[in-house]
């Protein structure tokens, strides 16, 4: 009888077996160019579960035929680091011109000290660390490591992707092979698999094998069935994990808290990673509510210093009393909408020069040449303000950011007209 997970069966070992991340690894993927000259750098990989993390650096080691050390965070410590970087040294630095590769599960799981103890190997060269993350690196990986290594981003499996992967895994698994299998309804196992290949994968089985004989049919119905027959209370690292938190999010925007606080106990009753609500909150706090009002962002940001602090079961009511206050602040998301038309400006325009008169000055010549020449420094002028343009010729008067018609953002705007009225366009209220 067969005990290894039908993933783990038909787990790919080469670039070419290798489903979805196509942007990465595909024909033009960048991490792919450098797969194949053989220079790939340190690199974290950021994804949700089950989209190939662990296969992609198996299939890097392969491909580049370098040693693979690998270790997990959750059950590892400096000692255990610190032995698998001198193997790696006697195996590769010293020895071959490539040196091993060290894989480190769940990075984000490692503390300080143990993110600490990689520095040295990284920096001189003893290893090309390769992470695996679910979680925001810029959160979980120290400065001086995340300044080591390059980050690529690893997106859920599309519909195509998975349809694809159940195909392979019924042509290339001799006990899948060995039946006659009709996938008549896909819907349920998409659903559930929430775009992780690795959870697919084991529903996929599981529903194989409850059926008896060589003849099996997939339907949704027979899916849901088994899947109900063996329920899971919260996946947090699953689909429940992107639906509840979508949930939550969007019952805060909504300004509904009776919502909020409902999906904040489903997630704490889960087991959810607390510090990763309180990032999802000061996300929002800028993101839904900005200038609107401000002090969103400083309740937020006090939550999760907080929750980074104070363990449970305390912290949750410091979540309760973030999310309630947040759901009954006044909304307006003008600020994240003028950071996006300015990125989309930017990509659109290319490298503007940036005026003569913005220029720094710090040398005769650059003065001699007009560096700073007519800026009009704003405090010798009535009222601190001197008409100028400061954006490029090329998108002068661009208007990027619109105030919201709420009672902050209302002054921002009467405040704006009085001195941009003729260059700006900042439309009038609409109550």
């Amino acid at each position: 009888m067969l005990t290894t997970p039908l993933a783990e069966r038909i787990r790919p070992t080469t670039l070419e077996g290798y489903l979805s991340q196509s942007h990465l690894v595909g024909e033009n993927g960048t991490l792919r160019r450098h797969i194949i000259n053989g220079n790939v750098p340190s690199l974290i990989l950021w994804g949700p579960p089950g989209t190939g993390k662990t296969t992609l650096a198996q299939i890097i080691a392969q491909e580049s035929k370098r040693p693979f050390y690998t270790l997990s965070a959750i059950n590892s410590g400096v000692k255990d680091i610190r032995e698998v970087i001198d193997k790696a040294k006697n195996a590769g630095g010293l020895f071959t011109s490539s040196n091993p590769i060290l894989f480190i599960d769940e990075i984000h799981r490692f503390s300080k000290s143990q993110q600490d103890s990689l520095l040295a190997a990284v920096e001189k060269g003893w290893v090309t660390l390769i992470g695996a993350t679910t979680e925001n690196p810029s959160f979980e990986v120290i400065p001086a490591l995340l300044s080591r290594c390059q980050v690529y981003v690893l997106e859920a499996f599309s519909k195509e992707d998975l349809i694809a992967l159940l195909e392979r895994a019924m042509k290339v698994d001799k006990s899948l092979a060995s039946k006659t299998i009709k996938l008549q309804q896909t819907n349920a196992l998409l659903r559930i698999s929430g775009g992780d290949a690795r959870k697919l994968l084991n529903v996929f089985e599981l529903i194989v094998n409850s059926q008896e004989g060589d003849s099996i049919v997939i339907t949704d119905k027979i899916v849901l069935e088994q899947v109900q027959s063996n329920p899971a209370r919260y996946d947090k690292t699953g689909e429940q994990h992107y639906d509840i938190i979508s949930a939550f999010i969007k019952s805060i925007r909504g300004s509904d808290p009776n919502a909020a606080v409902y999906w904040l106990a489903r997630m704490i009753e889960g087991g959810e990673d607390l510090k990763f609500i309180a990032r999802r909150l000061l996300i929002l706090a800028s993101e839904d509510i900005g200038n609107a009002n401000p002090t969103a962002l400083i309740m937020a940001n006090n939550a999760f210093q907080a929750v980074s602090t104070i363990g449970y079961p305390e912290s949750r009511i410091i979540l309760s009393q973030c999310a309630i206050y947040l759901a009954t602040s006044i909304k307006s998301n003008a600020s994240y909408m003028a950071i996006n038309k300015a990125q989309q400006l930017v990509k659109q325009t290319g490298d503007l020069s940036v005026p003569l008169g913005l220029r720094n000055a710090p040398t005769k010549l650059m003065k001699d040449l007009g560096y700073g020449d007519t800026y009009k420094y704003a405090h010798d002028h009535p009222g601190n303000f001197a008409h100028y343009d400061f954006l490029p010729e090329e998108i002068s008067r661009t208007t990027l950011f619109q105030p919201g018609n709420n009672p902050r953002e209302k002054v921002q705007k009467e405040f704006l007209q009085k001195r941009w009225k003729d260059h700006y366009d900042y439309r009038e209220n609409k109550e």
